[in-house]
């Protein structure tokens, strides 16, 4: 593994000897948890902000792209900041801004205006992942992979909650006051983070356009980052076909769910999240490779079960009732978010184990490259179930599954190679 310093950069602070506290951590959890439920939040809003502003299905399929346009935008162009400006500045800058796109989202008039809230709202969501190194930086090696599940947690339940939770708020009150209200949590967010977060000023001297462009030197120097974005967005491409389709399958016989019982069934999915912490603990512990099994394994298991739950039990000679089906293919779900959480810990707590003086980008670069997957999957799905419906869906997740499993095992067999 390098360990040679990008270019330009001053030598890197000792690493911290305290740890960061139970408090705090919990605070970073949260702020990562609260930032990112609107990243993935218009997803099932789209049938209703469409007719707000008379976009067809087409135009209305702007405001996700353009969201997480923004925040890949983010993860490449702002993230890298925290290498060399301030970080608790730089963080409570970025939530601020934050706050008002999405209070202009909440409020836009007018279709043009709307849309680009939408794509500011996610440059400024990238602030997560300034958190997760600012974290990261703040503990000891040691304690790295429990700090960083704990935080991962919060970030993971964020995501698989932001879709029920906009649905229920757009329920009861109107998709406007889902917008309005995150926009009050983060401006409560950015004041407490502002009194809280320990100032951390990077000893770097290398300029914007210079750190900008050492994103390749970086990716290329360092292998265990390339392995591991690499697994993780194959994860993803298999998180990212199953809950963009699954929401079709609960409306269809037998299950016919509606939008409330869409909504609690991701929040059945949320409990995933809870692995994070211990897979953290197992990267410490020096059990990374059995981990990382595991976890590709679970998300190749996962999508059997889903097509057993999905389709195999439905269509049986003696299909059993729906509930029992439900119940499996919710296993499947909680299943699948076990296995793609845990990969992600533990990759999160490899690469901030590298450079110190260039996390930012490091992380940067981790996300921005497994967030292709998310994207892929995403894609991916559309043509997949047109093509073959639900079993179509759970092939195309096995597939990103077992693509990462093959590649982690390629790791191993070349590691025992003289």
């Amino acid at each position: 593994m390098p360990s040679t310093s990008t270019a330009g950069m001053a030598q890197a602070p000792a690493e911290p000897v305290d740890g960061l506290s139970a408090g705090l951590t919990l605070l970073f959890a949260s702020a990562v948890a609260i930032v990112v439920l609107g990243l993935f939040a218009s997803q099932p809003l789209i049938g209703l902000i469409g007719p707000a502003f008379g976009l067809d299905a087409a135009e209305a399929g702007l405001v996700t792209t353009l969201t997480l346009l923004g925040y890949a935008s983010g993860l490449f162009l702002l993230v890298p900041l925290t290498d060399i400006v301030e970080n608790r500045a730089l963080i409570v800058a970025t939530l601020a801004v934050d706050v008002l796109a999405l209070a202009a989202v909440a409020c836009a008039p007018t279709p043009a205006l709307f849309l680009g809230a939408c794509y500011v709202a996610g440059l400024t969501a990238s602030a997560i992942q300034m958190l997760v190194p600012a974290a990261a930086q703040l503990s000891p090696a040691s304690q790295r992979g429990r700090v960083v599940g704990n935080v991962m947690s919060g970030l993971m339940f964020g995501i698989l909650v932001s879709r029920p939770a906009a649905s229920l708020v757009a329920e009861i009150a109107g998709w406007r006051w889902f917008y309005g209200g995150l926009a009050i949590l983060v401006a409560l967010l950015a004041a407490s983070l502002a009194f809280v977060i320990p100032q951390r000023r990077p000893t770097g001297g290398i300029g914007y356009l210079g750190l900008i462009g050492s994103l390749w030197t970086i990716l290329r120097q360092e292998p265990v980052l390339q392995r591991r974005a690499l697994y993780q967005a194959l994860c993803m491409g298999a998180f990212g076909v199953f809950w963009t389709s699954v929401a079709l399958r609960l409306a269809e016989a037998p299950f016919g769910l509606g939008q409330t019982g869409i909504a609690l069934f991701a929040l059945a999915g949320a409990a995933g999240a809870v692995v994070a912490p211990l897979a953290g603990r197992a990267g410490d512990r020096g059990r990374t490779r059995c981990a990382t099994l595991l976890a590709h394994c679970a998300v190749i298991c996962a999508m059997a079960l889903a097509e057993i739950g999905g389709d195999l039990m439905t269509r049986s000679a003696s299909p059993p009732s729906s509930p029992v089906a439900l119940a499996v293919l919710a296993t499947a779900a909680i299943l699948l978010d076990l296995g793609v959480v845990c990969d992600q810990t533990l990759g999160r707590r490899a690469i901030n184990l590298l450079q110190p003086e260039a996390r930012g980008r490091i992380n940067g670069l981790f996300t921005g490259l497994f967030f292709i997957g998310t994207s892929v999957g995403s894609g991916l799905s559309g043509v997949a179930w047109i093509a073959a419906g639900w079993p179509g869906i759970c092939a195309v997740g096995a597939a990103f599954g077992l693509a990462a499993l093959a590649t982690f095992l390629t790791e191993r067999a070349g590691a025992r190679a003289p």
